[in-house]
Order: C-alpha cells, then sequence, then structure tokens
C-alpha cells in the first residue's frame, strides 16, 4: 500500500483567479520523514521498536546503578599490613631456628661405622661415629678417631643407601679423616661450609650426629669460648684454636657437624671434656674450625 506524501508545513500562495493554475510544489525531501509527528506514528505501527526502547533504557538505567554500587578497592595501608603480620604470628607455629638448622644441614650428614674381624673371625662393629658431606661427589670429612685401626669402613646416608668407603686423607693435628664413598645417592647434597671469622661467644649453635649410636640425633647450645686447646686423652697431643660449645655431644657425635642456625658448618665436633672415666657429657664440647676441616681436603679457606 502506497503512504501518503508527507508536506512541509510552510503556507503557499492562493493562485490568482486570471491566472493559470500554479505547478504543484515538488514533494518534501525524505528528510521530512523524521519529524516528530512521523516518528510517534512509526512508534504507534511497530510496537517492537516502543519495547525495544523500554528494554535498552532500563538496562542503561540498571548498569548506572550498579555501578555507583559498586564499593572503590582501597590499597592497603601499613596499618593493614602490619595486622595481618600478627594475625599470622598469632595463630601460625612457626618452625624455630634449629629445627631450621637441622633441616638445612641433614641431608649431608652420614652415619660412619669401622669393621673388623672379630675374635671368632666374623666382621664385628668396632665404632660408630658421624660425618658430613662437603662435596657432592661423596667428599666425606670425619674424626680421625672414628675410623682409625677400622679394615672396612661403612657410611650410611640418609636415604638409607649404605656402602663402604676409603680413606683418602687425614689431618692427624686435628683428628680429622677424609673419606670417599664408594657410591653415592643421585641427589646427594653437601652441607655448606661458612667462615668462623665472624663467630662469637653466644651465637646459637647446633650439634648432630649419633651419640651412642643414636640417631641422627640433634642438640642445641651455644659457643663458650674461641681459640681453646684441649689434649687427647690418651694425651698424645694437643689440638689447639678450637671452638668450646655447650650443646650436648656423646661419643658418636665425633665428626658431625657443628651448625649455625642458618644451617651453616663451621665445625667438625671432634672431642668432649671428660674429668671422669665415664665419657659423659658435662658441658664442654670442642671442634676443628671448618677452615682447618677444609683444608684436610685441599678446599681454597674462606
Amino acid at each position: 500500500m502506497r503512504r501518503p506524501a508527507l508536506y512541509s508545513s510552510a503556507s503557499r500562495a492562493r493562485p490568482q483567479p486570471e491566472e493559470a493554475p500554479a505547478a504543484p510544489s515538488p514533494p518534501p525531501p525524505a528528510a521530512a520523514e523524521t519529524t516528530a509527528p512521523a516518528r510517534r506514528r512509526r512508534w504507534r505501527r511497530d510496537p517492537r521498536l516502543l519495547w525495544a526502547a523500554i528494554v535498552l533504557l532500563a538496562a542503561a538505567t540498571l548498569a548506572s546503578g550498579t555501578l555507583a554500587l559498586r564499593p572503590v578497592a582501597r590499597l592497603p595501608t601499613q596499618k593493614d599490613i602490619d595486622a595481618a603480620v600478627l594475625h599470622t604470628l598469632e595463630h601460625k607455629v612457626l618452625p624455630s631456628p634449629a629445627t631450621r638448622a637441622y633441616g638445612a644441614v641433614i641431608p649431608s650428614v652420614v652415619r660412619v661405622m669401622g669393621f673388623g674381624k672379630g675374635k671368632n673371625g666374623k666382621e664385628e662393629e668396632l665404632g660408630v661415629g658421624t660425618g658430613v658431606v662437603i662435596v657432592d661427589k661423596g667428599t666425606i670429612l670425619t674424626n680421625l678417631h672414628v675410623v682409625s685401626g677400622a679394615p672396612t669402613i661403612k657410611v650410611t646416608f640418609m636415604d638409607g643407601l649404605e656402602t663402604t668407603a676409603s680413606v683418602t686423607g687425614t689431618q692427624p693435628e686435628n683428628d680429622l679423616a677424609v673419606l670417599q664413598a664408594h657410591k653415592i645417592p643421585d641427589d646427594l647434597l653437601a652441607a655448606t661450609m661458612r667462615s668462623t671469622d665472624d663467630l662469637a661467644p653466644g651465637d646459637q649453635v647446633l650439634a648432630v650426629g649419633f651419640p651412642f649410636g643414636i640417631g641422627p640425633s640433634a642438640s642445641a647450645g651455644v659457643v663458650s669460648g674461641l681459640g681453646r686447646s684441649f689434649r687427647s686423652p690418651e694425651g698424645k697431643h694437643m689440638m689447639t684454636n678450637l671452638i668450646q660449645f655447650d650443646a650436648a655431644a656423646n661419643p658418636g657425635n665425633s665428626g658431625g657437624p657443628l651448625v649455625t642456625m642458618d644451617g651453616h658448618v663451621v665445625g667438625i665436633v671432634t672431642a668432649i671434656l671428660n674429668p671422669s672415666q665415664q665419657r659423659t657429657f658435662v658441658g664442654i664440647g670442642f671442634a676443628v674450625p671448618i677452615e682447618n676441616a677444609a683444608s684436610a681436603v685441599g678446599l681454597h679457606p674462606f
């Protein structure tokens, strides 16, 4: 059906009777379709346009309201951070420094056993001590008196691997021996060594080893003194420049690491003071500084 033409609302002049009728005016431009009356007629003819406009208006109103109600993100203040840290400290038990030090060094600690022929000709254990891996190829430091006189030496790593070992070097003046394990775990870790230059009396230390074959065991204490001297019970020689400490040590701890709270080895436990013949700990132990021990295997001093 043809739509009626829309005309401009401007008035036209009447034709005079004596003149010919005026030519009809040209049709109005297509832009006349956009006048207000035309738009209203379009809404009435197609209700879908009206509903679409209502939906769009409602959506715009809802969106603007949502944006207005959304809270603005606030950056945490120092007070917020302090409160969060305090809450964590109050509700979460943190490991002690000694626990962290033990965890750091224990993968490198080994049990050292000396074996020889017994009276009945069978192999028997002659003694037990401790060692610490200082090179991840299986180089181990221990005390010379732990392996001295043992035809067969065996070491047990923390993963349970047991293997034989050979003595590759000794330092009798410091009661030190260097062992080379014949087999090593695939993931063997060497201990971290630290200079004793900044070590001071009162510094916390940990002794790790196999006292009386029980272990691995840990005992905590402090550095009691530096530059101490000690004569072996047999009176054979005097050891000097030792670290004195009060972490419990007993037979079997010999050759084990003396460790700082950051898990670094500063000494090799070598002796305990025994006023009596009971060979029990009375609160005074001695360790060879790691600088001396490292030189036994040709490592560069700190």
